[in-house]
């Protein structure tokens, strides 16, 4: 599998909190980018797999969702994030 126990620990220990905190909003981000990234990869290479196409959509929307949660929550949280993983709106 691609996303390791020992990724994901090292996705809420560099963005979140500490390493056992997987509520943190900044790690789940960033998991997801990881993952949104990967299966873009895959659909370049399986153009019809449509469900992983349904997935990769879903996991977008979760993304906005949190970042949308952060924006309200704390202004520089949100910044800082979307700096680090290079994402922008």
């Amino acid at each position: 599998m691609y996303l390791t126990t020992e990724k994901r620990r090292e996705f809420f220990e560099k963005y979140g909190k500490n390493a056992e905190d997987s509520g943190s909003p900044e790690g789940q981000i960033a998991m997801f980018t990881f993952r949104i990234a990967h299966l873009t990869e895959h659909l370049k290479q399986n153009k019809k797999d449509y469900n992983t196409q349904r997935s990769l959509i879903r996991l977008v929307g979760k993304r906005r969702k949190l970042l949308d949660y952060l924006t309200k929550k704390d202004i520089n949280r949100y910044r800082a994030i979307v700096k680090e993983l290079g994402l922008r709106k």
